[in-house]
């Protein structure tokens, strides 16, 4: 059976790691900490573990130093760097990563000095974003981002960028096929030049596709939360007891390509209409917005929007505005917190500095404590007996499982209650050739009764308030 490989984008170039018959790539994690307590820097460093694994490496070694400051040329102290480079000849490592950014002149020489490839956080997210990525515009925005990311690294690397094969480090000398990449400055401006003109072409698709969905008069509902938090299991969910109750699952020009999740009873329009789902970081990067319309429930918009983590870089966060879009035109926002993580408060506090970043901070909110049945709650103090659980005085909060979807009625009684404060009673006559009006209604509004007179079309109904002012002369 053949060697399988796969790549890993790194500053100075294209790395190619066996990680079939042989062995998986290895890496070593590196951190420094100036500040933070021990405990909330671990909380970091066990983190970017899972980013590492989520791109198939194996962690062989990790190290912390604790400095007031860094060391400018190589980040962490000489010292360090000498220790590390004997732990990469001990565990035959293929690539070092540290927790922080590096500057372009803290990589170039810890790459000579170690003779091995040097990853950064940053770099390492977007890896995983790049290997995710499934529509074109989520590739577009990776891409942007990527080229933003090397530009300013590639200074000082022309003598290795202008030639083919070979390369340098330890990982280099001795990968089958590897091939340098022929960038210059020129190139990537040149290319991330194009690949703005091409997403603001996207950009404006979606704004059209937002406005017509601003046109349905539907509340819109975005999904948000730290990345594994459990966003696309739950829209799945809200999916299948929506098929299960008759309602109306159409997707509202989504631009993800959805992929089964539901297991094979599902019927084929429901299977279409889910999103792909998975326990791994960051299996959703691209938006995808789903109708919801149940029996006696208020009809709304749901999106499923890519999931956040602590030191997002910049760069992705501005490639991915015109998703994130959907969170800061939002009418209100589930913020799915994955309650069975011993870190989950700090990942809600980087959900909220993120979303008040992008302008989402004020929209209102539900928090959602998911993974709620994964929780020992006799040794969690506080924490709910029993689950689904909504906490006294609360309408806010709730605490449930999407994966054996339990409390998936209290949560939409919860975004029924919050998408009241636009809605107005009202009670319409409707001549029957006038009927075609009640039509329009059931789009946006929940019909309480209806009655058929002579008269008429006699409906009670739960409307916004803009449609109870458009239709006065019906009213009764």
């Amino acid at each position: 059976m053949p060697e399988q490989f796969h790549e890993i984008q790194t500053p100075s170039g294209r790395g190619t790691y066996a990680t079939g018959n042989e062995r998986a790539a290895r890496c070593i994690l590196i951190g420094l900490n100036t500040s933070q307590k021990p405990e909330e820097y671990d909380r970091s460093m066990r983190e970017l573990k899972a980013l590492a694994e989520a791109v198939d490496l194996e962690v062989v070694w990790s190290m912390v130093q604790n400095a007031p400051a860094v060391t400018h040329a190589t980040y962490i102290g000489s010292g360090k760097v000498q220790e590390l480079k004997e732990e990469i000849e001990i565990g035959d490592a293929d690539l070092v990563i540290f927790n922080e950014t590096l500057s372009p002149l803290q990589t170039r020489n810890l790459e000579k000095i170690l003779d091995t490839e040097v990853l950064d956080r940053t770099g390492l997210i977007l890896q995983i974003f790049s290997r995710r990525a499934r529509t074109r515009e989520a590739r577009l925005q990776v891409e942007s981002a990527q080229l933003k990311y090397m530009l300013p690294r590639l200074i000082g690397l022309g003598h290795k960028l202008s030639r083919q094969g070979g390369g340098s480090g330890r990982l280099s000398n001795k990968g089958a096929g590897e091939q340098q990449l022929e960038l210059d400055r020129r190139h990537i401006e040149h290319r991330i030049a194009q690949l703005r003109r091409e997403l603001e072409s996207v950009d404006r698709e979606r704004d059209v596709q937002r406005t017509r969905r601003s046109r349905s008069g539907l509340p819109r509902i975005a999904l948000v939360g730290y990345t594994n938090a459990g966003k696309s299991t739950l829209l799945n969910a809200l999916l299948k007891m929506n098929a299960a109750g008759g309602g109306s699952a159409m997707a509202s020009m989504s631009q993800a390509e959805p992929a089964p999740a539901g297991g094979q009873a599902a019927a084929p329009a429901l299977e279409s209409k889910l999103v792909f789902e998975k326990d791994m970081l960051f299996a959703t990067l691209d938006t995808s917005v789903r109708r919801l319309d149940l029996p006696g429930r208020m009809p709304f918009l749901l999106a499923d929007t890519v999931g956040f983590v602590s030191q997002l870089p910049h760069d992705l966060v501005q490639a991915f505005r015109s998703t994130l879009e959907e969170v800061c035109s939002a009418d209100l926002l589930l913020e799915v917190i994955d309650c069975s993580d011993p870190d989950h408060e700090m990942h809600r506090k980087v959900t909220d500095d993120t979303l008040r970043e992008i302008g989402a901070g004020d929209i209102p909110r539900i928090y959602l404590y998911n993974k709620a049945d994964l929780v020992d709650a006799e040794t969690t103090d506080p924490f709910p007996a029993s689950i689904p659980f909504v906490p006294e005085g609360r309408r806010d909060v709730l605490y449930l499982s999407a994966k054996k979807q339990l409390g998936l009625n209290l949560l939409l009684d919860l975004i029924d209650d919050a998408l009241r404060g636009g809605r107005v009673s009202c009670r319409f006559l409707f001549p029957y050739d006038k009927v075609g009006l009640l039509q329009s209604l059931r789009t946006s509004s929940v019909i309480e009764s209806e009655e058929y007179t002579a008269d008429g079309c006699l409906v009670q109904v739960l409307c916004p308030k803009k449609d109870a002012q458009r239709l006065r002369e019906y009213l009764t």
